[in-house]
């Protein structure tokens, strides 16, 4: 679909943004009963949510219009915010829009905290498939998405060009490359297997070709096992087995520091990754660079590495409530407007999923730090490679606190093959453990 198609075709399905919010006419996009249709002055509407520039937004919102004012919560953290919810569903105080990560979302919805936005399809249908069908559960549309996270290969050129190390098209090549380092410094690896986050494994999984998660009927089939997983797993063993990587928390003082050091000579992560590099290393632009994941057969293709929606929670029950959360989301997601404010600090490069605002994202973002490689630009290239049909499944925060588990025991002897085992006995015990429906 080209730009323009989608731009007159968002205007036709509820993303006027503004327009829509002063007027409070979102016809089909309207959910819930008609309770406040005859309220007068602006609808209140709240928003939780954890992340850089959450704010940011709803103040741009408010200050757009007058007929709806969103009062913003902040939360700790992606963590925090769903026992916030849980809890508050529970009371019966649930928020009107929540953001929550996309792993999380398929067990939000399971619990029953969420509303089904099925007047936001068409919207949704605007986004990219890769992030377009993790909102998309039973046939119904549960959230909008925000950006898109390929997971890719962050890198200190300088130090690679030092050592004679080419970009790794493959992970044989990565292999190669990792040893190749480690030859010419010591004190000096590729890159750290983080022991305290599953999210680099789960994306190389999923680049893999691996679906942790099936419906079949009404059943969930588990497969956190599979052949691909394991591929990925043994891989990482054999590397951290050959003292090839480090093995290290994420983002600790001690990792961070070999990043600074050139200690560390890549970092796997997500667009967003830039402007965390260069926050760490002000002092280093030029040196830095990004390139598409190494893949098994040199083909392209990747998973995705993090991410967020917005969502609206069962609580928000109101017809002009539900209008308003919706224009508010709509302007988050789909507009230069929102997305300025969201990224506006400059210090993100979060990569919007819907492809018209991505332009305006990059303005926000002086990508000279990362010369020639604007991060952008990759990361735009890199999302139609993101494997389709990936699902996450109803217990997968339970899965990746087990991954979590196995993970910190590598550095001491472990291996990411048991905690991949053992990730997948802990999702079989778990769907039963809450009464869900499990394939044989």
């Amino acid at each position: 679909m080209s730009s323009t198609s989608r731009r007159s075709l968002l205007r036709r399905t509820c993303a006027g943004t503004v327009a829509l919010a002063a007027t409070l006419t979102l016809g089909a996009c309207s959910s819930g009963s008609d309770t406040g249709a005859a309220s007068t002055g602006p609808v209140e509407i709240t928003y939780w949510s954890w992340m850089p520039g959450t704010q940011e937004t709803a103040e741009a919102f408010n200050k757009a219009q007058s007929k709806v004012h969103v009062t913003y919560q902040k939360s700790p953290s992606s963590t925090e915010i769903l026992t916030q919810l849980s809890n508050a569903v529970k009371a019966g105080n649930g928020p009107d829009v929540v953001n929550v990560e996309y792993n999380a979302l398929p067990e939000v919805v399971s619990q029953g905290q969420l509303k089904d936005l099925g007047s936001a399809k068409d919207t949704v249908g605007l986004f990219p498939q890769s992030v377009r069908e993790l909102v998309i559960l039973g046939d119904k549309t549960w959230a909008v998405p925000f950006d898109a996270s390929p997971q890719e290969l962050w890198y200190r050129k300088d130090l690679f060009a030092q050592y004679g190390v080419t970009a790794p098209k493959t992970w044989d090549d990565f292999r190669a490359a990792a040893a190749k380092v480690k030859q010419a410094a010591p004190d000096t690896r590729i890159t750290t297997l983080w022991t305290d986050d599953p999210a680099p494994l789960t994306g190389m999984a999923w680049q893999a070709g691996a679906k942790w998660f099936a419906v079949q009927g009404q059943a969930w089939k588990p497969a956190v096992d599979d052949a691909a997983t394991l591929k990925v797993a043994s891989y990482w063993d054999d590397l951290v087995k050959g003292d090839l990587v480090w093995t290290q928390k994420a983002y600790s003082p001690e990792w961070t520091k070999g990043l600074v050091d050139g200690k560390t000579l890549s970092y796997i992560g997500g667009p967003w990754s830039g402007g965390g590099i260069k926050t760490m290393a002000p002092d280093q632009a030029g040196k830095w660079g990004v390139l598409p994941l190494p893949t098994w057969d040199g083909t392209p293709a990747t998973g995705l590495m993090g991410g967020s929606v917005f969502a609206v929670s069962k609580d928000s029950k109101d017809k002009r409530k539900n209008e308003a959360a919706l224009a508010f989301i709509t302007f988050a997601t789909t507009t230069p407007e929102g997305i300025k404010a969201r990224l506006g600090s400059g210090k993100s490069t979060a990569l919007p999923a819907f492809t018209d605002v991505r332009s305006v994202a990059a303005t926000t973002f002086d990508p000279a730090y990362f010369g020639s490689e604007n991060p952008y630009t990759v990361a735009g290239n890199q999302v139609d490679t993101i494997r389709p049909g990936w699902v996450y499944g109803p217990v997968q925060l339970a899965v990746n606190a087990e991954l979590k588990n196995g993970l910190a025991k590598v550095a001491s002897g472990g291996s990411l093959t048991d905690a991949v085992k053992a990730a997948q006995q802990k999702a079989v015990a778990e769907i039963k453990n809450r009464g869900l429906n499990l394939a044989p």
